[in-house]
């Protein structure tokens, strides 16, 4: 068996597609070589233990941070290979090639930014102690393949270490995937319309909450961190990552990653929420045609594009295809568009081993000091950070990659390129950015809102300190929910944030419904009369049993449906709009439509919110397939669209009358940082993507429930919950 397995090894290392190789003859050298790596696949493994938890959750101990890695990523593949090489394939432009045509724009607007040369180059230029771990990732899922023959990549045969520079951050959705795909098409030559997503009830606010309580309002003089990612249910891994050089950091890691991304050790938590700081711009290319070459006008000189190929691959019926594609560049980036007889060029962060290292880095800080030294990387420029540590610091960073600019012009829309006045003149130092330390309000919080009531009225940052791009965003209700929340606790445990972290009100229906009242006092119909009246008594928040969530919801939507298209008119708040924007007939009509689409679906529309919002899981599939006759729990959480903070981004599928939360609450925590780290924590359905494993779904109906199960950070804890021990490959 060991020699058809290495032959397959062998096989796959001469036809990697994504090195382009070609298949040759099998030589004694090569099958040498082959087994020479494997030995030092099983030699490293065995430095490496892996304890799975109760609930299936991997801790990794090893001698080395390398061990750390090699074993994570072992483990990550065990549970769910195929997200691992999703997450790969997406970022390196592979997509295509697995799911064919569709995909092909796709790809080339990740192949804009992600080169394969320019990765392996960076990969040369990496610090000796950072390559060790990128090694050790390749190495890692390279021998889960090797030894689990049955899992049959659909792309990546095999792994090299530079592929860890092409998914190097670990958001959800990338700088890079603002670009749109129909306008690269357009400019790149498509011959089939791909449709930009839909505009649909699904317009749960993407994002997440983060909360740090101060030790002066806690029970215990501890500082504690609420972490609470917004993300596709099953998007990230839960793991536990140790090592003899001083790691040891538990939270959820993005499939595919080596570092922890949200968490914390028993010095510090770090957790991360979408930034909405302007960091991408566009500009328009003025283009010069001589003797055959583009130029581009910069000033005073000319200065040439940049042009090049790219190959996309692609599946077909009969086979492998693919197309190819001449490229433009100018020194801000690639050409994405074009406007008025322009092309458009786009300039965002692409530093993919700075991000890395930053990733890591960030895992290893003891203090808060060195916390902020690591944030001097600026590299970070989708998230925010909300952080505490054991020496009873809370604090705050919004973002720690803001491009200078020059404020006389509107960078809201395409700036003129060919004025050197409109370029980037660097980065902000972290000193400039908005950060918040220890304020005196005891307590802080991001919900992807404005940071400027992050700490209440008297204590958050002010906008006129700070450039306008630095934030460009709005107060969502979540932030108003937190703002009437947090500063009247003053005993937080770790229990009691996940309680304040779990309340149920929805805020913007105590601005909907006086609207509503109102509408309907000026035109009564005795249709809506009960309805109107039950939704006026409710103390709008969100329960189980509650009919009145249920008809929220459903009035909420609709309510929506009058709100001019994102893109249509510029930036404005959602919520004020419905509220001062939306007219009194419109409220009465949009209830109505709830009505009636709740008693067309249920027969009635008095349904209790548990009854119809409901969780389930199914298969293995990224995207799930939901089924009212299968088996569901019941969802307690209502929609961050209406400022729930535990949120779930819920809504019917194709065939379907219930619910079903595809988003939202994901991998969520509470810490407290004493003399011992303790914790608490729950991840969305469960760890494993086997239908058949014990942990495909074993936290579902905790989920629904909010219910919390204690993490286990010291190995005595891990220890006396074993569930299996064993070394990579065992």
């Amino acid at each position: 068996m060991k020699n058809i397995l290495l032959l397959s090894l062998l096989v796959l290392t001469a036809c990697s597609s994504q090195d382009g190789g070609q298949t040759g003859e099998t030589s004694n050298e090569t099958v040498a070589a082959v087994s020479d790596e494997v030995a030092r696949w099983e030699a490293q493994a065995a430095n490496i233990t892996i304890i799975r938890d109760e609930w299936g959750i991997p801790h990794i101990y090893g001698k080395t941070d390398a061990d750390a890695v090699f074993g994570v990523m072992y483990a990550q593949a065990e549970d769910d290979f195929n997200r691992v090489e999703v997450n790969y394939m997406n970022a390196m432009g592979l997509l295509a090639q697995a799911e064919g045509e569709s995909q092909i724009f796709k790809d080339l607007r990740m192949r804009l930014f992600i080169q394969q040369d320019e990765m392996k180059r960076l990969y040369g230029e990496a610090p000796e102690w950072l390559k060790t771990l990128m090694n050790a990732y390749a190495d890692g899922l390279n021998y889960y393949l090797y030894k689990n023959p049955e899992t049959q990549a659909k792309v990546i045969k095999r792994f090299e270490p530079w592929m860890a520079l092409s998914f190097s951050e670990g958001s959800i959705g990338g700088d890079i995937e603002s670009i749109s795909i129909n306008n690269l098409e357009n400019f790149y030559g498509g011959t089939t319309k791909m449709a930009e997503a839909l505009r649909d009830l699904d317009l749960e606010p993407r994002g997440s909450n983060g909360m740090s309580i101060a030790p002066e309002k806690t029970v215990n003089g501890n500082a504690l961190l609420y972490i609470n990612p917004h993300t596709t249910h099953y998007f990230r891994e839960e793991a536990h990552m140790v090592s003899e050089e001083g790691l040891n950091a538990y939270g959820a890691l993005t499939w595919g990653q080596f570092f922890i991304y949200q968490g914390f050790s028993e010095y510090n938590g770090w957790m991360h929420t979408s930034g909405r700081s302007d960091v991408i711009d566009e500009a328009l290319e003025t283009i010069i045609e001589k003797d055959g070459k583009l130029f581009y006008q910069y000033g005073e000189e000319e200065r040439e594009v940049t042009v090049s190929t790219e190959t996309i691959e692609y599946k077909t019926d009969s086979g492998m295809a693919s197309r190819d594609f001449t490229i433009y560049h100018t020194h801000r980036g690639p050409i994405i568009r074009e406007q008025d007889g322009k092309w458009v060029s786009v300039q965002l962060m692409n530093i993919p081993l700075t991000a890395l290292n930053q990733s890591y880095t960030r895992s290893k800080t003891t203090s808060y000091d060195e916390f902020y030294e690591m944030m001097r990387l600026k590299s970070n420029s989708s998230n925010n950070t909300v952080y505490a540590d054991k020496d009873g610091n809370i604090a705050y960073f919004h973002g720690n990659y803001h491009p200078i600019r020059n404020t006389e012009y509107d960078f809201n829309n395409p700036v003129d390129g060919s004025n050197p006045d409109t370029d980037w003149k660097g980065l902000h130092p972290v000193e400039e950015a908005i950060n918040l330390l220890n304020p005196g309000s005891g307590w802080l919080y991001n919900s992807n809102n404005w940071p400027f009531s992050a700490a209440g009225p008297d204590h958050s940052p002010k906008k006129e300190d700070y450039p306008s791009y630095m934030s460009v965003n709005f107060e969502n209700p979540r932030g108003d929910h937190a703002l009437g929340l947090y500063p009247g606790i003053n005993d937080f445990t770790v229990e009691s944030l996940i309680e304040a972290g779990y309340d149920g009100l929805l805020p913007s229906f105590q601005r909907f419904v006086p609207v509503l009242k109102a509408a309907y006092d000026a035109a009564p119909d005795e249709n809506l009369k009960e309805a109107v009246d039950m939704l006026v008594a409710w103390d709008k928040r969100s329960s189980m049993t509650s009919v009145e969530t249920s008809l929220a919801h459903h009035f909420g939507n609709e309510l929506f449906r009058y709100q001019p298209p994102r893109g249509s008119v510029g930036p404005y708040d959602s919520y004020e709009y419905a509220e001062k924007q939306i007219t009194g007939d419109q409220y009465l009509a949009a209830l109505t439509a709830a009505i009636a689409r709740m008693e067309a679906d249920f027969g009635t529309w008095k349904v209790a919110w548990g009854d119809m919002n409901r969780f389930q899981r199914n298969d293995s599939s990224i995207r799930q397939t939901f089924d009212d006759s299968k088996p569901s729990y019941p969802v307690k959480l209502g929609s961050g669209r209406w400022g729930a903070l535990a949120s779930v981004g819920t809504r019917q599928y194709p065939g379907t009358k219930n619910w079903y939360p595809t988003s939202g609450n994901s991998f969520i925590a509470s810490v407290e940082f004493g003399d011992k780290v303790r914790a608490k924590a729950l991840m969305a359905g469960g760890l494993n993507k086997d239908p058949a494993s014990p942990h495909f779904f074993d936290q579902g109906e905790m989920y629904g429930t909010g219910t919390f199960r204690d993490v286990h950070y010291y190995r005595e804890d891990v220890d006396a919950n074993i569930e299996r021990q064993y070394h990579p490959g065992e």
